[in-house]
């Protein structure tokens, strides 16, 4: 039997993360240099970029202008067949998750790309029949929504091969 190769666990992953993941966890450092965690909602782009979406209110958005270095962790169930039958440490009996780690540069968006992110992001929800969030004009979106684009820098991916394997990839080889 052949291994897949890095194309075909590329695809399953971003698959993974479409259909599967849901919310993730956003890092960022705060002013005195500890990292942050909270829960996000943030949908990968074809170019494995992020853009998330959010209220203005938010401290993420200090920190990120301070430093654009962040982390993104999804977090998931083990793979149908998953095995971890040669733990390095300890043996716990439990499966590997799929976990996936998008580092990247957060980069604000002009009011402009926010309203076109919120409009991109918004419209298959609408189609979804999750209606239950706040129905924002252009006005409200300019006003009180900030806009911030993940360009990944790194990606590392564990569960998703044999055991515990796991893979790490530069953005260059995202492409």
């Amino acid at each position: 039997m052949s291994r897949p190769g890095p194309a075909a666990i590329l695809s399953e992953v971003k698959r993974f993360l479409r259909e599967e993941a849901q919310f993730a966890q956003l890092f960022t450092v705060n002013a005195s240099g500890y990292p942050v965690g909270r829960t996000i909602g943030a949908p990968i782009n074809d170019d494995w970029s992020v853009d998330l979406v959010q209220r203005r209110v938010h401290h993420r958005l200090r920190h990120i202008a301070r430093h654009p270095q962040v982390e993104i962790v999804w977090v998931g169930s083990p793979r149908p067949g998953s095995r971890n039958d040669r733990p390095a440490v300890f043996d716990y009996g439990w499966l590997v998750p799929r976990a996936v780690f998008l580092r990247g540069l957060a980069q604000p968006m002009t009011e402009e790309q926010t309203l076109a992110a919120y409009q991109r992001l918004r419209a298959p929800l609408l189609a979804a029949g999750l209606t239950r969030a706040p129905d924002r004009s252009p006005d409200d979106v300019r006003a009180n929504l900030a806009g911030v684009h993940v360009r990944p820098v790194r990606l590392r991916v564990e569960g998703f091969g044999e055991g515990a394997e796991s893979f790490t990839w530069p953005a260059e080889a995202l492409v």
